[in-house]
């Protein structure tokens, strides 16, 4: 495994982070816990160190299922990030949207990051993490009802009680990071990329080059439509919400899956899988820090980790390139 270093920070990153979204279950047809707890375990094997959850994946379950899969580990071994501002508890701040628990039971979302909520939180996260702090602490999502500083200074607090080491932020724009800096240090800001959603290229890695702000990747494999497992006709299970997202509608599976056929050839050239190979473009695109990538079992957390086992040239990644300017969804 290789490592990169948080701006602002003294953290160093698996360049192969471990998102645990779907290891929670929620919106992805539930879950198998041994199998999760035992991913993020082979993942910590083979150079995995650093594991990104949140609260609101499966309502605590994620917390819980990474707090297991590390105990035994010294703790400054492994890099735990987290998130704050989406509560399922509390109708409060804006309504994101309404979903169903892995029980089945309907709930509502809301996008909410009041002082008296982030600690509350945070104190929750630490339970269910089984641990006394937490590496970097992100609000997952813009909200329109709290004042920023309101959100970054209750997160300062926070960091000088030594509950979190770091500040970062989850999906904001510069002009949001702009004025959150004004209260705080940031690190980072996690925000989806891949090589069928590239919209922060023109705007906020420019941004995030030119005032030293890492950039935490997450679904670069779009939720994996890039691996090449999601083929036409492909039948989700029910509570999956991909059936729902346009990257799977099954016009943009078609022109996806010719993509992915072209690939083939430099992957089987490089003994890669098309995942591996996705991963390791996005890796070598301006502004990028780390892929935050998902497995729910111990082949596909194999499979990831292995990716960084390789590398690609500056004219293999011109070859990709080239490849991807053909693609184009519908939308």
């Amino acid at each position: 495994m290789k490592y990169r270093k948080l701006e602002n920070t003294d953290l160093l990153l698996s360049e192969v982070t471990f998102g645990a979204w779907a290891a929670g279950g929620w919106m992805w047809g539930g879950t198998e816990r041994k199998d999760a707890i035992n991913a993020i375990r082979v993942s910590y094997a083979l150079g995995v160190t650093s594991i990104d959850t949140a609260p609101i994946y499966g309502q605590g379950t994620s917390e819980e299922i990474v707090g297991e899969a590390i105990k035994g580990i010294p703790r400054d071994r492994v890099q735990i990030l987290t998130k704050y501002g989406m509560r399922w508890d509390l109708k409060k701040g804006d309504f994101a949207f309404s979903s169903k628990k892995n029980s089945g039971e309907n709930i509502d979302i809301y996008k909410y990051a009041g002082k008296e909520s982030i600690i509350k939180e945070c104190e929750d996260s630490l339970r269910r993490l089984g641990t006394d702090y937490i590496d970097l602490y992100q609000i997952h999502w813009p909200e329109s009802t709290t004042p920023i500083a309101e959100s970054m200074e209750a997160v300062s607090r926070l960091k000088d009680q030594g509950k979190i080491r770091y500040a970062g932020v989850c999906n904001y724009d510069a002009a949001q990071l702009a004025e959150a800096e004004k209260y705080i240090t940031l690190a980072s800001d996690q925000v989806p990329y891949s090589m069928v959603n590239r919209g922060i290229e023109s705007e906020l890695i420019p941004y995030c080059l030119e005032n030293n702000k890492s950039i935490l990747a997450y679904s670069p494999l779009e939720r994996g439509l890039l691996t090449g497992k999601i083929r036409p006709g492909h039948a989700f299970a029910p509570g999956d919400h991909r059936k729902e997202v346009s990257f799977f509608k099954e016009e943009n599976l078609k022109r996806t899956d010719e993509f992915l056929d072209s690939l083939k050839p430099l992957a089987a050239e490089k003994h890669l899988t098309l995942g591996q190979l996705v991963i390791l473009w996005t890796l070598q695109q301006p502004g990028i820090t780390i892929t935050l990538v998902g497995a729910r079992n111990a082949e596909q957390a194999i499979e990831n980790a292995k990716a960084i086992d390789s590398s690609l040239s500056k004219e293999e990644i011109a070859i990709i390139t080239d490849h991807l300017e053909q693609l184009e969804l519908a939308v």
